[in-house]
């Protein structure tokens, strides 16, 4: 695994440290020993020693011995091929006595990444397990062990020492050692070139594709069980470098797609088809190894079925930096605010600047930071939810949340209170309440109001995705917790982006009018758009729960507005009984709605001219009327889904688009995310997606699938569906 280029500035560190630090690598010698462990060699950086599973030389052919290393914290030593820099450790047997020869096995390492480096090696401690052959049973060996060895930091210094053992006659005997040095046997990637029938991991295909600068290796693997972190080391001819794979892990979970990048040497006859490299797979405690001869990939060997070799990018992130994922989480969060997703929101928005009219500078700005705050603070909270979910090995995705009847039950009934709110039915005088804060921010100007406005609007904003958002998602889910808060935090901040912008010049605010009457014809006007958010709600909540179970909800969102309109005329110890009963009825209504939860009507598929209908989702189905040589549309939505009914009514449901469906010369198939579907979320994960719209075109010429953009487009759906199926599938019958 070494690239010439890359070698070069860590080859001279080395020498320079070897120069410098001339008298810790001079030849040392530990003290004999006799016994089942040679003396440690300590040095300043940790210590080494050899170490043997016998109290003596036994009676069979073989001896297991180790090489035990110990590094003090931030130190390593190497892998038998360390990457773009170091050496691994070397041993020399001469001057041992009754000894044949040796081979030393090499536990599955670690990667780490340094300034664009990629090494191979361990931290903390080693053991190389060593089968040595004797040449007479049952007779003294003695061990002379020359070992030469690089240990690494910040700088690099060698080592050499001697180490010696003597193993007596007989002592057929176990040594506490020879536990230690069987658990590092066992992180012994497991040689399966020739059988892999008990192996845990397989790697079932290793090929070329790409050429030139974009060459890469594709390597296929599988798992007996679910794959988690798969890492794979390659090692080929000296003068190629092999970059980290990005992993594609598909939708069955013990299926992966490794891509590597090749650092070519650049020669005319630089070729890499035909040569044998060793494939090192590990995820976790498991690990194999095998040899393979490389070929050219074949058309159909860079992705699942399900997914796209061109979906990386668009939908997990993979080929794009951490810095460029993190700009595009910026900006998906700040076009989100221009999404139709702003719409059940708009009022409160509305609300929120204009209720800062006249006021003092440092108040709006006071306001604004709060309403940024809640933003950012709910996003972080949508991201410690996703981690919980992954950790507990749970499906996680964008707007999911709207998938559970309870939380659109707890959503109904506080968008009811603020409609209450801004119809007048109610205002609420309590400084410090929770309530006073939740619902009557507008008024009181308190700054705990702003926060949790700011939080709430957030929340009713989810059902949405926008560009770059996607993307975004994509890869913080399939990463780790950092990935996640960092990307998440980033959407926060670009959401909130407007808001910290007037936070920043609070004149934009100041120059609207001081509130007075005139605010409360506006509250009633905007109050409407949050009844039909509430409204639209239901509707959801109706293909879930069903039409009774919604009813009675609704009554009791009625029984709700009824309580707080008579809030006003009651004396201050019935009012504080009034929130009581809201809290009940929300209570009530969350509790309903989780348990008629699955209880709605299925989906149903709407008819298109001439009688044709969008079927519903089947993969298997797609990939049979691929064979056949049809073309096939397949749309993910959900009722939740803002953007995916703008998609329907501007893009699907009208024009050239539905004329090509309704004629029945492009199948159209509906995968309803409404309700939580594994195998909805399954294939969504095959193509590096967590989120919806998402819209693929399949077809002779695209039999993985076309991905189309988030916001559809008649062009882009017409240009997916030439791609896909060819002209032909755009000409008139």
């Amino acid at each position: 695994m070494r690239s010439t280029n890359r070698n070069l500035i860590p080859r001279c560190r080395a020498a320079l440290s070897a120069v410098v630090l001339a008298v810790a690598s001079m030849t040392l010698s530990a003290s004999p020993s006799v016994g089942a462990t040679s003396e440690w060699f300590e040095h300043e950086h940790g210590a080494v020693r050899l170490i043997s599973s016998n109290a003596g030389a036994g009676s069979a052919q073989t001896i297991d011995l180790g090489l035990q290393f110990r590094m003090k914290p931030g130190w390593k030593v190497y892998w038998r091929s360390p990457g773009d820099a170091g050496f691994p450790p070397q041993v020399s047997w001469v001057g041992s006595t009754n000894f044949a020869g040796a081979t030393m096995s090499w536990p599955a390492p670690e990667r780490f990444s340094v300034l664009g480096l990629e090494t191979l090696g361990y931290k903390k401690e080693v053991v190389f397990p060593i089968s040595a052959e004797v040449f007479e049973r049952g007779k003294t060996v003695d061990l002379a062990a020359r070992v030469r060895f690089l240990t690494c930091d910040d700088i690099c210094v060698p080592y050499e020492t001697n180490l010696t053992l003597n193993l007596p006659a007989g002592r057929d005997l176990n040594t506490p050692a020879s536990g230690t040095i069987a658990t590092w046997q066992s992180r012994v990637p497991m040689d399966v070139t020739r059988s892999a029938a008990s192996a845990p991991l397989a790697i079932e295909r290793a090929e070329i594709a790409g050429s030139g600068e974009d060459q890469a290796l594709i390597v296929r693997v599988t798992g007996k069980e679910a794959l988690s972190a798969p890492d794979l080391f390659v090692e080929g001819p000296v003068d190629y470098g092999f970059k980290k794979p990005v992993v594609q892990i598909a939708s069955v979970g013990n299926q992966a797609l490794m891509r590597i990048g090749i650092h070519a040497p650049k020669r005319p006859d630089a070729r890499l088809a035909g040569e044998t490299v060793t494939l090192t797979l590990v995820d976790g405690d498991r690990a194999v190894e095998r040899k393979v001869t490389l070929e050219r990939a074949s058309s159909t060997a860079t992705a699942f079925p399900g997914s796209s070799p061109g979906s990386s990018p668009g939908g997990d992130g993979m080929g794009y930096g951490f810095l460029a994922i993190i700009g595009f989480a910026l900006l998906g969060g700040l076009i989100l605010n221009l999404m139709p997703c702003v719409l059940p929101v708009l009022s409160i928005k509305l609300l929120t600047v204009v209720s800062h009219g006249g006021e003092a500078p440092g108040r709006i700005r006071a306001g604004f930071l709060a309403s940024s705050a809640g933003i950012i603070a709910c996003f972080l909270l949508l991201g410690t939810v996703a981690v919980g979910l992954q950790s507990a090995g749970l499906a996680a995705g964008w707007g999911i949340q709207f998938q559970q009847p309870a939380f659109l039950a707890f959503m109904i009934a506080i968008i009811t209170l603020f409609a209450c709110n801004m119809w007048g039915l109610f205002e609420i005088r309590l400084p410090g309440a929770v309530a006073d804060a939740a619902v009557s921010s507008g008024r009181s100007g308190g700054l705990g109001g702003h926060f949790l406005t700011g939080a709430f609007a957030t929340l009713l904003a989810t059902p949405c995705t926008a560009p770059f958002l996607g993307t975004a998602v994509g890869f913080a889910l399939s990463r780790g917790p950092l990935e996640i808060y960092s990307v998440f935090l980033a959407l926060g901040i670009g959401l909130a982006a407007p808001w910290i912008v007037v936070a920043a010049f609070p004149v934009l605010a100041n120059r609207l009018p001081k509130p007075g009457h005139w605010m409360i014809t506006l509250k009633r006007i905007l109050s409407i758009a949050l009844i039909g958010t509430a409204a639209w709600l239901l509707s959801v909540l109706w293909f879930q729960i069903g039409s009774a179970a919604t009813g009675i909800i609704a009554t009791l969102m009625i029984a709700m507005a009824f309580a707080v309109w008579q809030y006003r005329h009651l004396g201050e110890k019935a009012r504080f009984a009034t929130w009581i009963v809201v809290g009940l009825l929300t209570a009530i209504s969350m509790v309903g709605a989780s348990s008629f939860n699955g209880e709605g009507p299925e989906s149903s598929v709407t008819a298109g001219k001439d009688g044709n209908a969008w079927q519903k989702f089947d993969l298997a189905a797609v990939q049979a009327e691929v064979a056949k040589g049809n073309t096939v549309f397949v749309d993910v939505t959900a009722d939740w889904c803002l953007t995916c009914q703008v998609n329907k009514s501007l893009v699907l449901n009208r024009g050239r688009v539905a004329e090509i469906l309704g004629a029945g010369r492009i199948i159209a198939m509906k995968a309803d995310w409404t309700k939580p579907d594994p195998a909805i979320s399954a294939y969504l994960k095959s193509f590096g997606r967590y989120g919806i719209p998402f819209n693929v075109v399949y077809g002779p010429d695209a039999p993985r699938g076309v991905p189309l953009p988030e916001i559809l487009t008649e062009s882009s759906v017409l240009a997916g569906f030439e791609k896909a199926g060819g002209k032909a599938v755009l000409a008139k019958r």
